[in-house]
């Protein structure tokens, strides 16, 4: 048993001073009103549930900083991005991730959903085990203290109505039965759970998405939706219908499934979005570093559609800028403020329920044991009401990190944090 006492909580029922939360075998066994017993572990500020980062790509970390020179567009970043995915192997890859994964910890990260392509080697083969790759994920959130998500991707076609590319042939299983029977020799585990995804409706043809929404049964289903506005113009154009359109026709729209990015969406996708029963995960960084757009939030919600973040490429990793730019979004295509309130970036925050893991994101009995600490007293938060910290902190003011019952990162700092340089250097040497 251990003790946190927090100067102040975020609790289900709002913001309270002076709460004792009790951890048990990774587990929230009490929270109450107290004051801090003398061997509590103090927590000062505000303290929030963990956070979620319900869409990553963690190979694309080593692109950071990388792919701004002459301009593009998000076509011309994914040619550096195949590059980059012709580098990784099965070891490299868990180097890469579990230094990812301690940038995110330190930031209040305590979930993430790993979008997992990358599956075989490059140019196609199988390794020796067909879902090491996906082995060295789950193993590098082990090492970083977090849970994972392993949202294992089926992607069998280079576009619509393309084969695929010789620099993608490493993503595909070749058919949805392969991929299937892949995903299945896949265990959950205490600090993992096998999902799915549909790459796309670019990389899963329509004849192929029933049976994806088939194999991947009581799994979370991930999809990359309406990224683009040249993915809508290419699916009307073969199809007659919207990514989302298509989606719901093949029965993968539903309270399971995830829309990610979800930026270029009709008034119908937002429709059909809201009466599936599922959520969309919006990534406002990426999507502004790849000059994507900004998606509908506040149409989102209204039509009932639960919302999450994502990290995506990781241009940044700090999952309170995720918040803000989500609202600041909405600020710059309305005019209005306030679009979003904290409550419901919060929300979104700690939404690891997308994640195939619904007792988690809240400080109440039966929840694992997450909790992340703000400073509100840093040059950034002094002065601010508590209830609007989200709106001005950032990830710099993350003092403390508990994931499961365990203090993973202290002051920005997680022990895995120094290897990351040496290896994205290593990758592009």
């Amino acid at each position: 048993m251990s003790d946190y006492w927090c100067e102040r909580a975020w609790l289900p029922s709002g913001i309270q001073a002076g709460v004792l939360v009790r951890v048990s075998a990774g587990a929230i066994v009490g929270v109450s009103a107290a004051e801090p017993p003398p061997d509590a572990h103090r927590l000062g500020g505000l303290v929030l549930p963990g956070f979620a980062n319900a869409h990553s790509h963690a190979f694309h970390r080593a692109l950071r900083g990388r792919t701004h020179a002459g301009g593009g567009t998000f076509w011309t970043w994914r040619t550096a991005m195949y590059s980059l995915a012709a580098t990784l192997d099965p070891d490299t890859y868990h180097r890469l991730a579990r230094a990812v994964y301690a940038e995110m910890a330190a930031a209040g990260v305590t979930c993430v959903g790993e979008f997992h392509y990358v599956h075989h080697p490059a140019g196609g083969g199988r390794y020796a085990d067909p879902n090491a790759m996906g082995e060295a994920l789950r193993q590098a959130a082990a090492d970083a203290g977090i849970r994972i998500t392993l949202l294992d991707t089926c992607y069998l076609a280079g576009g619509i109505g393309t084969p695929l590319a010789p620099e993608q042939q490493r993503f595909s299983d070749g058919t949805v039965e392969a991929w299937a029977a892949r995903v299945g020799a896949q265990r959950d585990a205490p600090h993992a759970r096998v999902g799915a995804a549909i790459h796309s409706v670019r990389a899963v043809p329509p004849a192929d998405l029933p049976a994806v929404v088939d194999a991947a049964g009581q799994r979370p289903l991930h999809v990359h939706v309406s990224e683009q506005p040249a993915e809508n113009e290419a699916c009307l154009a073969a199809y007659g219908r919207t990514p989302t359109e298509l989606l719901h026709e093949a029965g993968a729209l539903t309270p399971r499934t995830t829309a990610v990015h979800a930026t270029h969406l009709s008034a119908k996708d937002i429709q059909l979005l809201g009466g599936s029963g599922g959520g969309a995960c919006l990534c406002p960084t990426t999507e502004a570093d790849l000059a994507d757009g900004i998606g509908p939030a506040r149409e989102l919600l209204d039509a009932g559609t639960p919302l999450s973040l994502g990290s995506d490429q990781h241009a940044v990793v700090d999952p309170l800028l995720e918040a803000r730019a989500l609202e600041h979004g909405e600020r710059l295509r309305s005019g209005q403020r306030g679009r979003l309130a904290p409550a419901e970036l919060v929300a979104a925050l700690t939404n690891h329920a997308s994640l195939g893991w619904p007792d988690a994101g809240r400080l109440e009995v039966g929840a694992p044991a997450d909790l992340v600490a703000l400073r509100l007293d840093s040059a950034r938060t002094a002065g601010c009401l508590p209830a609007q910290v989200v709106l001005a902190a950032t990830a710099a003011d993350v003092h403390t990190v508990v994931a499961s019952g365990r203090v993973v990162a202290v002051d920005g700092r997680h022990e895995l944090l120094d290897d990351l340089g040496a290896v994205i250097e290593e990758l592009w040497a």
